[in-house]
């Protein structure tokens, strides 16, 4: 019979953010979305900002996840994350504010203004106001 479960390890610059056996993960990568089950095909892929979703003995545990790699082997899923981080570690009140800066760059018409920078600035402000809003 197959293994039903694979081993995930999500590490950022500052901390080994998960590190056990689970049933599937999903995330978002430069292609689309991606959804994870044990025995996937090797694969080696870029991730984008989005929310990420762990499923263990039919329980959702989700995360915002900035920016990084991922490596995923027949038992084995490596995350290596810019940032990621727990529903009850966002300060809701501060990514409103990254918000609202990020909104006033885009509409300021200055040409001083890194506008791919201000828009990840601002997705990344939405998927943890999204997410600190749902928990």
């Amino acid at each position: 019979m197959a293994e039903k479960t694979f081993h995930l390890q999500i590490i950022s610059p500052t901390r080994v953010f998960f590190n056990e056996a689970v049933d599937m993960v999903e995330m978002k990568t430069t292609e689309g979305e991606i959804g994870v089950l044990a025995g996937h095909i090797p694969l080696t892929t870029i991730l984008e900002p989005g929310v990420l979703r762990i499923k263990t003995d039919g329980n959702v545990r989700e995360a915002a996840l900035h920016d990084g790699f991922v490596q995923i082997q027949k038992d084995k899923v490596t995350v290596l994350a810019e940032s990621c981080e727990w529903p009850d570690e966002i300060d809701a009140n501060r990514a409103r504010k990254a918000k609202e800066r990020a909104e006033r760059r885009l509409t300021s018409g200055s040409k001083e203004v890194d506008m791919v920078r201000a828009e990840l600035a601002l997705k990344k402000a939405l998927i943890r106001i999204d997410l600190a809003g749902k928990h």
